[in-house]
């Protein structure tokens, strides 16, 4: 291959990938909150889906639009443990973007788009990994789990994620250490729709601190009641403290992660069946899963 077919080839890849961000553009915005300075992207003619992490916790919320025009926005709604909130701002400027690309695979070309003052910023870079469905550090149920390999400025997190074919698959936000992490169509769809219905995504309490403890010695695990919320679920179904859960359901404990993940949104209101020892004695006893509080 001659110097000049390279130089064309290059040529060609560098007007796509502009071209690429051109066509984002109108969909993503400057999100400002209290000192900070994040993206965020039309989900809805009036929706906005940006970063949970990047917005501050109080004062007030603004976005600016591609050419610089900017609106006061409202918090519809946040969920800290998947990292998704929605804002609302009165205007019908908005370019919504459908966000509902396939997973891409590892290797592949990724796009991180956002905005800075109405004007779009871009980063190039691979998806180093896409592994399968994975909870947060705060409890979310998060669909893949994509990192990508890319300088992303702070002030693009909440910004749209987009493979090489022009679709936008998910919502780049940090990770750990700063890696740039995406939260994928799937996960924000899910979120954003209750979010938008709700203002937040209940999530199941049993007002218990539980430790994990070895029964015996073939490995079977249990849950140690450490603490218990004198207003909670565990204590209105009678749960001690020192009590040792051993099964949840009919099932056995194998991890607290299990338990965790049955405490998902369709939790909430549920009776299920537990076995616990205490002193030495099995008892039974049925608890009615709660909403989690606020904090």
């Amino acid at each position: 291959m001659s110097a000049a077919t390279d130089l064309s080839a290059l040529a060609a890849l560098s007007a796509s990938l502009s071209g690429l961000v051109a066509a984002a553009a109108p969909s993503v915005v400057s999100v400002h909150s209290r000192r900070s300075l994040a993206s965020g992207f039309a989900w809805k003619p009036n929706l906005i889906v940006t970063a949970d992490e990047a917005l501050a916790e109080e004062g007030e919320v603004a976005v600016t639009l591609e050419g610089g025009r900017r609106l006061a926005a409202r918090i519809a709604g946040r969920d800290p443990t998947t990292d998704v909130a929605l804002l609302q701002v009165d205007t019908s400027e908005l370019t919504p973007v459908p966000v509902a690309g396939a997973v891409p695979s590892a290797g592949a070309l990724a796009v991180a788009v956002g905005a800075r003052e109405g004007a779009a910023v871009a980063a190039l870079g691979v998806v180093v990994s896409a592994g399968p469905a994975w909870r947060s550090l705060r409890g979310g149920e998060i669909d893949a789990r994509l990192e990508l390999d890319l300088a992303l400025r702070g002030y693009a997190e909440g910004g749209l994620a987009i493979d090489s074919a022009g679709q936008a698959f998910g919502m780049t936000v940090f990770g750990p250490r700063r890696r740039v992490l995406v939260i994928p169509a799937e996960t924000l769809a899910r979120v954003a729709t209750q979010l938008e219905a709700h203002g937040k995504v209940a999530r199941g309490y049993l007002g218990l601190a539980l430790q994990p403890v070895r029964l015996d010695r073939q490995g079977d695990l249990g849950a140690m009641v450490m603490s218990v919320d004198a207003n909670g679920p565990g204590a209105k179904a009678g749960i001690q403290q020192g009590d040792v859960i051993r099964a949840w359901g009919g099932q056995p404990i194998r991890s607290l992660s299990e338990v965790l993940r049955a405490l998902g949104p369709a939790s909430v209101g549920r009776t299920v069946s537990l076995t616990l020892s205490r002193g030495g004695e099995a008892r039974s006893l049925d608890l009615v899963v709660g909403e989690r509080p606020e904090r």
